[in-house]
């Protein structure tokens, strides 16, 4: 049920339909088991996928996760985790190759302008911190 109405949130979001039903549906849901659950499903995904593509993943999944987030906002964020690394998209990654790459893009890209408000300093530090850990430091080059 909560993928469904998750993935509802997320399309509902982003087409500026009305959410408050759906999310009066799962104000109860314990979003510390959601949260683990996707903190699995974003390592495996993102030891795959890569630094760049695991970023946005971990800046949801850290947004996901702080009390200060609204239930609406969790939601959201969980639906656009689950779209991203569910292996059915719009545009098939196996059949469109890059194209298929671009609507999971287009999707994270959209909820991060969403809750660009959400995403504090200690958010950015601890999604850094897990990319150091899962993929090495970086170094800038300048």
């Amino acid at each position: 049920m909560l993928f469904t109405i998750a993935l509802l949130i997320l399309v509902y979001s982003l087409t500026g339909k009305p959410i408050d039903n759906l999310v009066r549906r799962i104000k109860n849901v314990n979003w510390k088991g959601e949260a683990d659950s996707a903190w699995t499903a974003i390592r495996k995904f993102g030891l795959k996928a890569g630094r760049t593509a695991c970023k946005p993943l971990l800046t949801f999944y850290y947004v996901m996760t702080d009390e200060n987030t609204t239930t609406a906002d969790k939601a959201l964020v969980y639906g656009a985790i689950l779209y991203i690394i569910s292996p059915f998209d719009l545009i098939p990654r196996r059949v469109l190759s890059v194209l298929g790459i671009l609507d999971d893009a287009a999707v994270a890209a959209l909820v991060i302008k969403k809750i660009q408000n959400k995403i504090t300093p200690e958010i950015e530090a601890a999604v850094e911190e897990t990319l150091d850990e899962w993929f090495g430091a970086t170094t800038a080059i300048y």
